[in-house]
């Protein structure tokens, strides 16, 4: 896989530590993560997940090169996208589901940008943000992977995802973590 395109909201602080901390410093897959967090939030998730990942990590900047082995954070009330020629953007564009970023916007950019090289990965969270770029990723060849709803913080995101019949695989993050590095 060239990318792997995670999305979180409640409870995605841990779960996000749990995959990231056994990643390998040589991970050659570029990690792009969409948080929910409070639109007038200090972007304080970077240094968190920093502090547990052997990657490099850091909020993703407009027109910056989505480069391997590097774990990029959405900005708070900033969509992010990742352009064809795998450059981020960054968008003021209206709220879907209800937040920004959303996870759906990063879903469907980065279908059409890494097409099959692409792992979408849905974690805990309290809203069914995911669930159109679930099918984005699925249609454009890519794999997705989903918490199992049991050991989610909040469920209703894992589990709409699963309801669009489209996830490959549903697992304990134990298991998310280390098909995570088998991506890589």
């Amino acid at each position: 896989m060239d990318a792997i395109a995670i999305g979180c909201s409640a409870g995605g602080l841990d779960a996000l530590r749990v995959l990231l901390q056994d990643l390998p410093a040589q991970y050659t897959a570029t990690v792009i993560i969409v948080a929910h967090t409070a639109p007038d939030s200090d972007s304080l998730l970077p240094g968190l997940l920093a502090k547990t990942c052997r990657l490099p990590v850091g909020e993703a900047q407009e027109r910056e090169p989505a480069l391997p082995g590097r774990v990029y954070v959405a900005p708070p009330n900033y969509h992010l996208l990742i352009e064809p020629d795998r450059r981020f953007a960054l968008s003021v564009d209206e709220r879907v589901c209800f937040v920004r970023p959303s996870i759906d916007v990063l879903f469907q950019s980065a279908a059409d940008a890494y097409g099959a090289n692409l792992a979408g990965v849905i974690l805990t969270g309290a809203n069914n943000d995911g669930a159109q770029g679930v099918l984005a990723v699925k249609a454009a060849g890519g794999v997705i992977l989903v918490q199992d709803p049991a050991q989610a913080y909040a469920d209703a995101m894992p589990l709409a995802a699963i309801a669009t019949g489209a996830v490959d695989q549903v697992l304990p993050l134990d298991a998310l973590a280390k098909a995570l590095r088998r991506y890589g």
